[in-house]
């Protein structure tokens, strides 16, 4: 019984910080999204409540595509820190991405040893834009010109910037934007 009250108890301490970071949010972030070549779903506000988030376009068979290693790269040192890039591949320029989300995956791992989240194949303009992406054209007053477009999401999951698709994930004022913006204090 005492063991039972123990948990409950730290369930329930646990669980409001989490519900208040997506209960916040109301921005762009406040969709669900399937994982590439998955049946499971996120729900984007709760995954990535409080962190600092750079939301890609992407296609595998494009030239701004070497972009992948750059963005691996940006994940992989700064998520420790509350950063996080996700990926959402679009084939809505010149058929660029014309894969399966399976052979999406496997290009993504194997060329590039993508670990950071990809999302299902969406369409990022025009009048069957996905929530997620009229919402952040909206916010910043930029639609995805091609393949690699990039927006800035706050750790309050507000869209602070749009990055046009030759700005290069090691970009000094895209770095400067996400160092200013992690060293804001979490919400």
């Amino acid at each position: 019984m005492f063991r039972a009250g123990v948990l409950g108890l730290s369930l329930l301490l646990c669980a409001p910080l989490t519900v208040l970071a997506a209960d916040r949010c109301e921005g762009p972030l406040d969709v669900s999204h399937r994982r590439l070549a998955s049946q499971d779903s996120d729900h984007l506000c709760a995954a990535y409540a409080g962190k600092v988030v750079l939301v890609v376009n992407t296609a595998s068979k494009c030239g701004f595509t070497p972009q992948y290693e750059g963005l691996e790269a940006l994940h992989a040192r700064l998520s420790a820190r509350g950063f996080s890039v996700i990926g959402f591949p679009s084939n809505d320029f010149l058929g660029q991405e014309p894969g399966s989300e399976e052979e999406i995956a496997e290009f993504c791992t194997l060329t590039y040893g993508v670990k950071f989240p990809m999302y299902e194949k969406v369409t990022v303009k025009g009048k069957d834009a996905t929530p997620l992406y009229r919402a952040l054209a909206e916010a910043t007053g930029e639609v995805p010109g091609w393949n690699f477009h990039k927006y800035l999401i706050d750790r309050d999951g507000r869209a602070v910037a749009s990055y046009g698709s030759r700005t290069k994930p090691d970009d000094a004022a895209l770095l400067a934007k996400i160092e200013e913006l992690l060293a804001a204090p979490m919400p």
